[in-house]
């Protein structure tokens, strides 16, 4: 049976992930995913004009995924903060059955020479960044919500960086890496603001909106892994 387009560009990005699996992300060469689903090149390249985009592909679903999470009633009765926690875990769960792959895919973006990649992955963090608020359903406004993003990118990236290398059962370790992140960055917002802790106060009442200044930023993405595990572990 001939399949849709929708279905077979999911086929492309499927296969290119097998065979990235049997090998590494590297050796995957779009003649070969042509080969396996009996379709040509042309075929591809209605849908990829080249290798690269499905990595964007691979991560689009991710960012699918997180936003399906956001649909049901019991997300929208989540305090802010657990939110943030739910939709950024939803969106690595998406990847967590090819971690190597997704590993080597950002391996090849951070190699030296390739700015026509790294230029556009910048755009594609911001991108996953403001669907994250969307679904978050945050509403700060002009310089508070730019230090919002820059805070909620920090994590977002200090998180995944961890994820990746994370073995924990259920990736259990960076949930708690997660939670400790958008803990303390809810903290620094209440003293920069002066707010109080809403959610505290009342439980149905969404608490003020996550920021981290310049200080948290360095730290968190500046701490080693092996520190983290070892001060979860303790």
């Amino acid at each position: 049976m001939k399949k849709s387009k929708s279905e077979l560009r999911e086929a492309i990005v499927d296969t290119a992930i097998t065979i990235a699996e049997r090998s590494n992300w590297e050796a995957v060469r779009l003649f070969d995913v042509a080969t396996e689903l009996n379709i040509t090149l042309d075929d591809i390249r209605v849908y990829f004009r080249e290798k690269e985009d499905l990595v964007d592909a691979w991560f689009d679903r991710a960012d699918g995924e997180m936003l399906k999470a956001a649909e049901t009633v019991e997300f929208l009765s989540l305090p802010s903060r657990d939110r943030l926690q739910h939709l950024i875990m939803a969106w690595l769960d998406a990847l967590a059955a090819h971690r190597k792959v997704t590993r080597q895919m950002i391996g090849a973006k951070l190699e030296p020479g390739h700015l026509h990649i790294q230029i556009p992955a910048i755009m594609r963090v911001s991108r996953t960044v403001q669907w994250m608020r969307e679904a978050a359903q945050r509403d700060t406004t002009f310089v508070r919500r730019a230090l919002e993003e820059t805070a909620l990118t920090t994590i977002y990236l200090a998180t995944f960086a961890y994820w990746m290398q994370d073995d924990s059962e259920n990736s259990q370790n960076t949930r708690e890496f997660l939670a400790h992140k958008l803990k303390m960055a809810e903290s620094l917002d209440h003293w920069v603001y002066r707010s109080p802790d809403k959610e505290a106060a009342n439980p149905d009442t969404e608490a003020q909106p996550h920021k981290i200044t310049a200080t948290l930023e360095s730290s968190t993405l500046t701490e080693p892994m092996a520190q983290q595990r070892h001060a979860k572990s303790g």
